[in-house]
């Protein structure tokens, strides 16, 4: 018996690490991994800019500030709006550079998001629904496929 076959994959004529380095090229799915920085970007924009409607325009929402979730101040809500949106804008950078970090900080942050989102609902219902949509797209394309970002 010849050593030609030791050194390839059971049914295939391919050296036995193929499979491996192939697992670890980047499929389609990257693009689901860019459009999620872009959206964390975007989403960090919409926030920072919620931020400031709500710091300098306290009378553009629907509702006193006492009718929401958490009774707090508008003041208060925009200067959280705009924290996590300057986070948001440095993450989306980062997970389109292929950092780790950025991806963990991404999935966290959009958690954070739509929790914070949910609970401005009654100040503004239709704008905290699409953050929320968009946050549940980040953290599937990041939690599901951001380790492809890595090998580009």
């Amino acid at each position: 018996m010849s050593d030609t076959h030791a050194d390839t994959s059971p049914g295939t004529d391919r050296p036995a690490g193929s499979q491996a380095r192939r697992a670890a090229e980047p499929t389609g799915w990257v693009g689901w991994v860019i459009f999620a920085a872009v959206v964390m970007i975007t989403l960090g924009l919409f926030h920072i800019i919620d931020g400031l409607v709500a710091i300098f325009e306290k009378g553009y929402y629907l509702v006193t500030s006492s009718q929401l979730v958490v009774h707090v101040s508008y003041a208060t809500w925009g200067w959280v709006h705009l924290v996590i949106g300057a986070i948001f804008v440095v993450a989306g950078f980062g997970v389109l550079a292929g950092m780790i970090w950025a991806r963990v900080i991404g999935i966290a942050l959009a958690v954070i998001s739509a929790i914070v989102s949910l609970a401005f609902l009654a100040a503004y219902p239709v704008w905290g629904v699409i953050l929320i949509a968009l946050d549940i797209v980040v953290i599937y394309a990041l939690a599901m496929h951001g380790r492809e970002m890595e090998a580009l």
